[in-house]
């Protein structure tokens, strides 16, 4: 992988804005490969090759929310709205909606 995540000069960014960058290709990385392993698990044929990428899919999942969980932390305005829509029963729309008041 290049170093081409910056869209502003990498030696103008501040080192936070620097991991948030890195941070945030990580999260897009895990997104990729957690959907790469739904369409392998789509297709195979073969129980034990299947279990294996399901377990890998797993390892994936597990670090999406570890590195969503880093940039909740790190960017207080993006929980506030977030806690307004995940894990929550009823229209996820309506919820979007909801905390785009807030």
């Amino acid at each position: 992988m290049g170093f081409d995540q910056y869209h502003e000069p990498a030696h103008e960014l501040a080192q936070e804005t620097r991991t948030f960058a890195r941070m945030i290709a990580s999260l897009i990385e895990e997104a990729e490969a957690i959907n790469w392993y739904e369409q392998r698990l789509a297709v195979e044929q073969n129980a034990e090759a299947r279990a294996i990428m399901a377990n890998a899919q797993r390892e994936e999942f597990k670090h999406f929310g570890m590195d969503l969980e880093f940039l909740l932390r790190q960017t207080p305005k993006w929980k506030d709205i977030l806690q307004e829509i995940l894990f929550k029963a009823g229209d996820i729309v309506e919820h979007g909606e909801q905390a785009e008041k807030a």
